[in-house]
């Protein structure tokens, strides 16, 4: 069981005690945490995070090849986690970043906002 995260803060509920999330939503969130993190930026942690904020650096034709080796690099401490597909989607500088995967049978897919 871990802390719920919503944009970046602890969520309270109505006692304002921190809520908790399990299983899938857990896994999300963590999955989630492990892309938007910025890969070495923890001292102590030196794999936690991804690359994907280095994306807008590489030419266009290179940014979904890189975002999925990005992701794969991301997620590979994730038990049991395995990446199904990668999409790019890509706006006048910004990009929606879609991964598709599976963990023990179960179908996952989570949507990630890239400036």
């Amino acid at each position: 069981m871990e802390l719920k995260l919503q944009n970046g803060d602890y969520v309270l509920d109505g006692a304002a005690r921190l809520c908790r999330v399990e299983g899938a939503e857990a896994l999300l969130q963590r999955v989630l945490f492990r892309l938007s993190a910025r890969r070495g930026a923890f001292p102590f942690w030196g794999t936690l995070g991804s690359q994907l904020w280095q994306l807008g650096r590489l030419p266009a034709a290179a940014r979904l090849p890189a975002a999925r080796q990005y992701v794969a690099a991301a997620l590979a401490e994730e038990q049991g986690l395995a990446v199904t597909d990668v999409a790019l989607i890509e706006n006048s500088g910004a990009g929606i970043l879609t991964v598709e995967l599976r963990y023990r049978e179960t179908a996952l897919s989570v949507s990630l906002e890239l400036k």
